[in-house]
């Protein structure tokens, strides 16, 4: 499988790339300074390496067409940080699909935070004050997760929303739960690599299209 990752050079990203790798796939890592990756994956013969801007659009469309030959799927692990804008999810994500839909490329897994609500979702007392923690302390960056969320699920793309709650930077133990009512609390997390496992699996078996499960640490 060729995959295009947006965010490959973030604390997901990485991860994700290094094990795409090890799993036979193709990369082609989108990044804004192809120096932020690891040499051993920027001189990998299975990397394509596209620089760009995603918030602007910039390289968007080369990263998912390429020169004729589009890629299978396309995965964003992208995160906020305070220097960037408000709707960075929401406006690299757009971009993407819009690139997406003109190449015929369908799948499309996105990783957001445990904080995205589905209507009607039945939330544990620990997830609700945590949803009312971030509503008060970073309450942009859920707007934009959320506003993201709403585009993906309006697209054509066979999409899945991966949630997680907070990600450390925790060993890659491949031990992990998942699950679309999986209910999360105050002290659940994620190892960032482990997430990276899920988003490759749900990719590899076509897991959880059109759903947005829950991933945490067992």
């Amino acid at each position: 499988m060729r995959i295009a990752v947006f965010g490959a050079t973030g604390r997901t990203g990485r991860p994700l790339v290094e094990q795409a790798l090890e799993r036979g796939h193709e990369v082609v890592a989108f990044v804004r300074d192809p120096a932020s990756l690891p040499s051993a994956v920027r001189d990998d013969d299975r990397v394509t390496v596209v620089a760009g801007d995603a918030y602007a659009g910039d390289g968007v469309d080369r990263a998912v067409g390429g020169d004729g030959d589009p890629v299978d799927a396309v995965v964003s692990v992208l995160g906020q940080s305070s220097e960037g804008p408000d709707d960075l999810l929401t406006a690299a994500g757009r971009h993407a699909l819009a690139a997406m839909d003109e190449h015929g490329v369908d799948r499309f897994v996105t990783l957001v935070g445990a904080g995205v609500r589905e209507e009607g979702e039945s939330v544990s007392l620990g997830g609700k004050v945590m949803g009312s923690l971030l509503k008060l302390l970073a309450r942009s960056v859920l707007e934009d997760a959320s506003d993201h969320v709403a585009t993906v699920r309006d697209s054509d793309a066979r999409w899945t929303v991966v949630r997680g709650p907070r990600l450390t930077e925790d060993e890659h133990t491949g031990a992990f739960r998942h699950g679309t009512d999986l209910s999360l609390g105050m002290r659940d997390s994620a190892a960032r690599a482990n997430v990276a496992e899920f988003v490759l699996d749900c990719l590899e078996d076509d897991r959880y299209v059109g759903e947005m499960p829950k991933v945490a640490d067992e």
